[in-house]
């Protein structure tokens, strides 16, 4: 019985540590209308995980919702990576979403602080709640703009150059504020 949680656990670190292959499964038509597919699908992704982003900040608990967007923005590169017939690594996911996200103050500071607002009573988790939707989707909307056009333009997770994107994202991240807002202005009105 230890033999088998020991190959397990193995097992399970080698899955992590090797890149998963995704297969891409576009039809074999028009390559344009493949491409045009594809970015559309890549787009919907975006969006649905923005979306998802912002019901991720109004977790009431503080820190676990921070826990839960990294998650859900894993999850949207892997979607993303999956689009673009694109190898797939976990951990080098993570490291660059944290390098891209790091570049950004109004991630690295505005959102863990709006995370504990929300231990305050009434104001702050009302504050909080607001600002950590607000930040969570608009860095995971700018996240995923960011990495469309990186494998848009051919790209992978290992040439990836978080120091050029940085700039692209600060740009994005004051779109995907908007796009929220749009989005949640658009809800209201239905």
């Amino acid at each position: 019985m230890a033999t088998t949680t020991k190959e397990n656990a193995t097992n399970t670190s080698a899955k992590t540590e090797t890149p998963e292959k995704v297969e891409n499964t576009e039809s074999t038509g028009n390559p344009l209308d493949n491409r045009v597919e594809r970015l559309a699908n890549a787009h919907d992704a975006v969006k649905n995980h923005t979306m998802g982003a912002v019901t991720v900040g109004f977790i009431p608990v503080p820190l676990i919702d921070m826990v839960a967007l990294t998650a859900l923005q894993l999850k949207m590169l892997h979607s993303l990576a999956k689009c673009y017939d694109v190898p797939f690594t976990k951990n080098l996911a993570k490291s660059i979403l944290s390098s891209l996200l790091g570049g950004s103050a109004a991630v690295t500071i505005a959102m863990p602080v709006g995370s504990l607002f929300k231990a305050v009573p009434i104001i702050g988790q009302t504050s909080g709640l607001i600002s950590t939707a607000t930040i969570g989707a608009a860095s995971t909307y700018a996240v995923g703009k960011v990495f469309v056009a990186h494998f848009e333009s051919g790209g992978t997770f290992l040439n990836f150059d978080t120091e050029k994107a940085k700039e692209h994202f600060k740009e994005l991240y004051e779109e995907g504020k908007n796009f929220v807002s749009s989005e949640k202005t658009a809800e209201a009105k239905a």
